[in-house]
């Protein structure tokens, strides 16, 4: 018997099965199954035709006009699996879902009936947009729950696709889970469910078609929605938790519903009193409505107040109208006063001796900026440095730090008239290049992923990117600096225009060759790490997919598994704020530290005796150190294909890589991560991507930008061979 069928189901809508079916073949599993129930004649040639280098698909041919249900049925009957995964042949599996999908159900309990999935969601314009489930997906964890115990899972999006099926218990509930409403289908089996666990991963793609492109809604369609929750909450009856969540649902989606409009003034009505009676029927016993304007939509609802709910309707309209034209105003007259002092300022002679820096949108005194200002103080302590920090930030920086906020006055008098800006990202589009002004752009990391104009092709990463203005703001720079001429040639694709590169190292690596082993233990003294005690460092990058961090390992287990000798420091990716949440209940006998805001980061690097990433530029930096790194790379086909990637990283790994939480245990658990193959990997990797940096890329920046100093003047790189990397752990507490 197969662990997993996957029943690819319906029309070749748009010819996606073609793409679908591709997917699967390129990443062929021996313990699952492929069933296509086609439907129609295009459907059916194309899955025969299609010749994998895996097994090949069960066809099922099925008659033109087959509704989905049916089709879902007839691939279900066929399938020999212990969990079923339907796919409708619109829809996209990112690359490796199903292998991910396939290891998550072989570890679940007999228990457990439905597997949750996180997906990406793509339109006729868009692409792998995250879901509005992560988050979601992330608080229920990897353990297995009963319904009743954590009812905000009916909050998820009611798609069939995200939900993989036990056999034994599709087959016990098919009649309710094979419903031609998919939704319907999609949260009976969640109220069916015995208990159901999670996969807080993408993987699954929701295709969306233009709404032009399909049938009109019937008024019966319309009325259909009040009925499915209707009927829904007749399978939550008596169940507390879930038919109070239920019923929040089904309320959002009526009102959802009607606010969009595109009914005819006779089937809104007749929605709205249908909507109405629906309320008032299945209102929870002291159940009390939110406050604000949420709360007064479920009153009028409630009541049946048609004529008031559209008059609540119109007024809202005119409130927002109004209120945005007031805001508009004020950015206006705001914007004319700042431009009118900005061009004054601009009108006078740059400063030399004035110096603005910045770094990550204004965070704080940090990353490759923090190190060529501390490096100018020393060297030409006449240049005074002013630092562009937020206002909730600045009351983090080091005492006696010059900063102005954004958007204040003086901040744009600074920016006008510094003679050099430096930033490892950008400064505001509305900042001016003048032609006595040097602008150094540091950067903040050795790409593997793809960035600058190479996002074009890739919507998930390129969502908001105004390319036109990014090159514009490229055509500002003077310099670029580089850790590695990987890097230099990356940025000259990715950020075309005529600046300088500095090939002279990370200023912000220089600590990785400079500390010593006072520096290492004063470091892991703060963080509470015992002498002898091993230091894994566990930072994972952002993906643009998600739409908040998960934590792609069982972080409790891992730390089980790993023992008292060793602590887990984990580092969640900048990009999600405060989104270390997930980490809250791990901290545990001091085996788990959530090391997500602490900075600067160099300083954890130091203090750890291992890397565990992903996909992060950490990488590069950490291997100046020569100290061991693994790389957990669970989602790589998904990554790759989603962002795309200058190099294989399963090729060119600075260590061992682990495909699932067991191999990376296997590794940290054994002497994988130190012995002699993973040294002589990392050396490989050292001299490609540490090429530059040898302690003194600071200095090499502040004489040729600050002081002028020709190449000749500069001192010159050391080689890989010849540098003496900060001292270890072990070696520091020796």
């Amino acid at each position: 018997m197969a662990e997993l069928s996957v029943i690819v189901y319906g029309p070749n809508v748009q010819g996606h099965l073609t793409e679908l079916l591709d997917t699967l073949a390129a990443h062929p599993l021996p313990d699952a199954e492929l069933i296509v129930a086609a439907v129609g004649d295009w459907a059916r040639e194309t899955a025969e035709r299609h010749t994998p280098d895996g097994p090949v698909p069960q066809v099922l041919p099925l008659p033109d006009g087959t509704g989905d249900a049916a089709a879902r049925a007839a691939g279900a009957a066929r399938a020999s699996g212990r969990w079923l995964h339907f796919v409708h042949a619109k829809d996209g599996l990112p690359a490796g879902a199903t292998r991910t999908v396939a290891e998550r159900v072989a570890e679940l309990p007999g228990e457990v009936d439905v597997l949750l999935l996180d997906h990406v969601r793509s339109t006729w314009r868009t692409s792998g947009m995250p879901s509005p489930d992560g988050s979601l997906l992330a608080r229920a964890g990897r353990a297995d729950v009963a319904l009743d115990d954590f009812a905000p899972l009916l909050r998820l999006t009611p798609l069939l696709g995200t939900r993989v099926l036990r056999t034994d218990f599709y087959r016990a509930h098919e009649q309710r889970l094979t419903s031609d409403d998919e939704p319907y289908a999609a949260l009976a089996a969640l109220l069916l469910a015995g208990r159901a666990a999670c996969l807080p991963h993408v993987a699954y793609e929701d295709r969306r078609q233009r709404p032009a492109s399909l049938p009109p809604v019937t008024p019966e369609q319309r009325y259909g929605l009040v009925e499915r929750y209707e009927s829904l909450l007749g399978l939550a009856r008596g169940r507390r938790a879930a038919h109070a969540a239920l019923y929040d649902v089904m309320v959002r989606d009526c009102l959802r519903t009607f606010a969009r409009g595109g009914m005819a003034e006779d089937v809104a009505r007749e929605f709205f009193r249908r909507a109405s009676l629906a309320a008032l029927r299945h209102r929870p016993e002291g159940y009390r409505h939110p406050a604000g304007l949420e709360g007064v939509r479920r009153s009028l609802l409630e009541e049946g107040a048609y004529g008031r709910y559209r008059a609540f309707q119109a007024v809202n309209r005119t409130r927002r109208t109004a209120r945005s034209a007031v805001r508009t105003r004020k950015r206006r007259l705001g914007a004319t006063l700042r431009d009118h002092q900005y061009r004054r300022a601009l009108g006078r002679p740059a400063d030399p001796h004035l110096a603005v820096f910045s770094a990550y949108w204004n965070r704080g005194v940090a990353c490759n900026p923090a190190a060529i200002a501390a490096k100018l103080t020393e060297l030409a302590p006449w240049i005074h440095p002013v630092w562009v920090v937020t206002a909730q930030n600045a009351a983090l920086l080091p005492p006696g730090t010059d900063h102005v906020v954004p958007g204040t006055r003086r901040y744009w008098e600074v920016l006008a008239r510094a003679a050099y800006l430096v930033n490892n990202v950008n400064f505001p589009n509305a900042v001016v290049k003048r032609p006595d002004a040097i602008h150094v752009q540091t950067h903040h990391g050795t790409p593997l992923k793809h960035m600058g104009l190479d996002q074009m092709a890739y919507p998930a990463a390129a969502q908001g990117l105004d390319f036109q203005a990014l090159l514009e703001r490229v055509d500002k720079w003077d310099f670029s600096v580089s850790a590695n001429s990987h890097t230099t040639r990356m940025w000259q694709r990715a950020y075309p225009s005529r600046y300088v590169s500095l090939d002279h190292g990370y200023p912000r690596n220089d600590v990785y060759y400079t500390a010593g082993a006072e520096d290492v233990r004063a470091v892991r003294d703060r963080l509470g790490i015992a002498p002898g005690r091993r230091a894994v460092l566990y930072a994972p990058t952002h993906r643009d997919y998600e739409a908040a961090w998960t934590p792609r390992l069982d972080l409790a287990a891992l730390a089980d598994r790993l023992g008292d000798d060793t602590v887990l420091l984990v580092r969640g990716h900048y990009f999600y704020g405060g989104a270390a949440s997930p980490l809250t209940n791990l901290r545990r006998t001091g085996r788990i530290i959530d090391v997500s805001s602490y900075d600067p980061v160099e300083e954890l690097c130091l203090a750890a005796d291992a890397l565990v990433t992903d996909y992060s530029s950490i990488m590069f930096d950490y291997a100046n150190l020569d100290r061991p790194i693994v790389i957990h790379a669970d989602d790589w086909e998904t990554y790759r294909t989603t962002r795309g990637v200058y190099f294989d990283l399963m090729a060119e790994a600075p260590g061992p890589v682990a495909r699932s939480q067991q191999e990376l245990t296997e590794i940290l658990t054994t002497d994988a991560w130190h012995d002699e193959g993973a040294a002589k990997t990392r050396a490989v990797f050292r001299r490609r991507f540490c090429e530059y940096d040898d302690g003194r890329a600071a200095e090499r920046v502040v004489r040729r930008v600050f002081l002028g100093q020709d190449e000749s003047g500069l001192p010159p790189v050391l080689p890989v061979e010849e540098r003496t990397p900060a001292p270890t752990p072990q070696e520091a507490t020796a």
